[in-house]
């Protein structure tokens, strides 16, 4: 359940008609939706910060055409007004926009998900549920939005009145933009669900309201492998039919389930295997939802068997992007049998600065080759304004004028969970080297929830 809200990078702010020009613009090329397949399988995906892969990279290399962006909240100093992370109003957000433009422009599309595990959430912001559903109704039309996702968590999974607000606003949602798909997403205990996970389901049937699914997380609570998170869908599966008084088949068509790959908070491990097991219950049941938490994580860490959890790599032996593929079955795809290149490759070395100088006005997209001080650099995603060296989207490719294929850089020294580091201080952890933005002591680099720790790529 601890899908942790970061604090993101900065990026520079667009000017207000800017951004609605973009949502005007992202509104029209959304016009044409996937079919609600790809929005069952859509896999979580940080777009600012867990070093977000690029997102066509990904599509390319598993089939999966849909994404689950994360997390809308309220701001953090307070309000009623949707932000990404707390910290990035949606108003005024080029940057998401510009990513979504990118998925549709690939063939694909995106579904929005609120809340998560931490943060300020809207439903305990903004009073009722209309108030909440008209922030969330500036969301969907500023991204032209099919599909949206109510991910339930703490603190507010405890709070009957958030959680009111935020049953109400989905269901405003759903009769206000005739086609959304809408799915809610808590909690899951070997039971299927806790006692709150039940209230949220009395609620829902109070309110006359039934989403596209409702999922449960069967991840940091006791669970280890397929054979525990199959067991507590059946019992959630108990629980539905309980509820809403319906049959068998009609409640795994509203059943859905979401998953963590490879190692969790809670050191559980799910492994390749274990996502296979889940997938063929999945479809042997024709459950209406299978996805996981996160497509940032779905990459081999630099020890594949290290004992720490990551927000940017699995802990377990894979390929990049293998755990997505299971996502693109789920949706009907065949995915590619090989994988391209990851953008943090080594890279053959491109001559005497021959890679034009980097422009804090341009916009790059991943893959984009630069030049600064004297290094060539790397884009890893979409960015503008982030200097080389000082953010974790540029991976250094070495000094201009090296021949062969570059190495990684040296790494600095290794952290220590026992120094206090100011900002710009860095550090060796995991095979990568990371740069911290602000003071910070006994933070892990790449498992903190503040995010004090910016990824510089291989070391």
């Amino acid at each position: 359940m601890q899908r942790k809200t970061l604090i993101p990078l900065a990026l520079t702010a667009a000017a207000t008609l800017g951004a609605t020009t973009l949502g005007v613009i992202n509104a029209q090329s959304a016009s044409a939706a996937l079919t609600s397949n790809w929005y069952a399988s859509a896999p979580y995906l940080m777009p600012f910060d867990n070093s977000p892969p690029d997102a066509i990279e990904v599509m390319n290399a598993t089939g999966q055409k849909a994404f689950q962006l994360a997390f809308i909240l309220a701001p953090n100093g307070g309000g009623c007004t949707p932000t990404w992370d707390g910290t990035r109003a949606v108003s005024a957000d080029t940057d998401a926009a510009n990513l979504i433009s990118r998925i549709r422009a690939n063939g694909g599309d995106v579904s929005v998900s609120i809340g998560g595990y931490g943060g300020t959430k809207l439903g305990q912001t903004c009073g009722t549920p209309a108030a909440t559903a008209a922030a969330y109704q500036q969301v969907v039309t500023k991204y032209g939005l099919k599909a949206i996702d109510f991910d339930l968590e703490e603190p507010e999974y405890e709070n009957a009145a958030a959680v009111h607000n935020e049953l109400g606003a989905a269901q405003i949602l759903q009769q206000n933009n005739p086609g959304l798909y809408v799915s809610v997403t808590t909690a899951g205990t070997a039971a299927g669900t806790g006692w709150f996970g039940q209230q949220m389901l009395n609620d829902a049937k109070s309110l006359g309201f039934t989403p596209n699914n409702f999922s449960i997380m069967p991840f940091d609570g006791g669970f280890n492998g397929a054979s525990a998170q199959t067991s507590a869908l059946e019992a959630f599966h108990g629980i539905l039919m309980n509820t809403f008084g319906w049959d068998s088949a009609t409640a795994y068509a509203h059943e859905g389930v979401s998953m963590m790959n490879g190692r969790s908070d809670a050191g559980e491990y799910f492994r390749q295997a274990d996502f296979q097991t889940v997938l063929d219950y999945a479809t042997g049941h024709q459950l209406a939802r299978y996805t996981y938490w996160s497509v940032n994580r779905d990459r081999q860490c630099a020890d594949p068997n290290q004992s720490t959890t990551s927000g940017t790599c699995s802990s377990v032996p894979q390929t990049a992007w293998e755990f997505t593929k299971y996502t693109a079955r789920f949706a009907g795809a065949t995915p590619p049998t090989s994988i391209p290149p990851t953008s943090s490759s080594p890279t053959p070395s491109t001559g005497a600065c021959s890679a034009p100088p980097w422009s804090s006005s341009t916009a790059y997209t991943g893959g984009a080759l630069v030049s600064y001080n004297g290094h060539t650099w790397k884009a890893q995603w979409w960015t503008q304004g982030e200097t080389p060296g000082s953010a974790g989207v540029w991976v250094d490719q070495g000094t201009c004028g090296g021949t062969g294929t570059t190495q990684p850089p040296t790494c600095p020294p290794a952290w220590s969970s026992s120094t206090a580091y100011n900002g710009g201080a860095t550090v060796s952890y995991g095979g990568h080297k990371w740069t911290a933005k602000w003071w910070t002591q006994g933070d892990i680099p790449g498992n903190n929830s503040q995010g004090v720790w910016t990824d510089n790529g291989a070391c």
